[in-house]
């Protein structure tokens, strides 16, 4: 727990003692906010595609897992932080069909392949990053580094919490609208939200659900995985051994508190990213407070939203409920 703590210390970096300017408090705890909140919203719209087609994905965390590994072990042979993140988008990818696969054409309970693969990504990384790199933390390796946007960047507080960020952010604060528009304003988006309330009725009306499935699934994947390219090459530029720490398991909770909305997703995302922060810089004003109970307060946190949301928040009605063809139940 120690070692996760000081990594998530790291991500949330420069913390400023109780005697910074409370103008330059604020910018730097709204930054550390979106950078720890970043992982989060991708693996959380990631598990928002998968989850409107009607595929539980409570594998988010091994996927997560499985970009940060990748990015990490292809940006270290090659020396490219783009080769890295195609190949972990790729092997996230990957993950994604294979949970397709165990839940759509299989129709394994759909939980039992989420947990199994969070097992699998957690002992196969563990083992490749020690065979990869004889240890289980790499050297530090090279980094996607910020882009200013002239003007923009020099405007307190927001000019460094949106315009000053790397590509990666930039890529996610485009995503919100893109998905949004196309999940509530194209026929496509309509298709998968039809599959994930009514397969039965998509299915008579010529949707192919299990490809509509896969397809979701697939994207999962790639997103989730992105999560990990991020807190590889933008947040620490190492691997260690479980370093995603539970962050698949806060994006589902952020995903039901946002209500599967991308919109109000990312939004929870951000607030639980804001918590952490919020720990982080308690630990450094060292009040006399265990940091057990500190480390805990994003948990908290979630477990608190989800209480507050029970019996208000609807999933998709067919989530989690693998779909047989009528034609083979005759």
């Amino acid at each position: 727990m120690q070692s996760h703590s000081a990594l998530a210390r790291s991500l949330a970096e420069p913390v400023h003692t109780p005697m910074s300017t409370p103008l330059s408090f604020l910018s730097d705890y709204l930054t550390a906010s979106l950078r720890l909140s970043v992982p989060l919203a991708f693996a959380a719209l990631g598990g928002l595609f998968s989850e409107r087609s009607g595929v539980l994905n409570i594998g988010l965390e091994g996927m997560l897992l499985t970009g940060a590994f990748v990015s990490a072990a292809t940006t270290f042979a090659s020396g490219s932080v783009w080769v890295g993140t195609l190949a972990a988008v790729g092997a996230g990818g990957l993950v994604g069909v294979l949970h397709a696969y165990l839940s759509v054409t299989l129709r394994v309970d759909q939980l039992v392949s989420g947990l199994a693969i969070n097992l699998s990504a957690a002992g196969l990384t563990a083992f490749g990053s020690r065979l990869v790199f004889n240890t289980a933390t790499t050297q530090r390796l090279p980094g996607i580094g910020p882009i200013a946007i002239p003007g923009l960047s020099q405007i307190p507080i927001l000019g460094s919490l949106l315009f000053n960020q790397d590509l990666m952010v930039y890529v996610l604060l485009l995503l919100i609208p893109l998905i949004t528009y196309f999940l509530f304003r194209t026929s496509l988006g309509l298709t998968l939200r039809a599959v994930g309330e009514y397969p039965h009725a998509a299915d008579t009306a010529g949707i192919q659900v299990a490809l509509v499935r896969y397809v979701s699934v697939t994207w999962s994947g790639c997103l989730a995985a992105l999560g990990g390219t991020y807190l590889v090459l933008v947040h620490v530029k190492f691997f260690t051994e479980g370093m995603s720490a539970g962050k698949g398991f806060i994006a589902l909770a952020a995903l039901i508190f946002g209500r599967w909305h991308p919109v109000g997703t990312v939004l929870a995302c951000f607030l639980f990213g804001a918590t952490e922060a919020l720990q982080l810089r308690i630990q450094a004003f060292n009040l006399n407070i265990p940091y057990q109970f500190l480390v805990m307060l994003p948990y908290l946190i979630a477990l608190l939203a989800l209480v507050g949301l029970a019996g208000r928040s609807t999933p998709p009605a067919a989530l989690g409920v693998p779909y047989v063809k009528e034609s083979s139940e005759e």
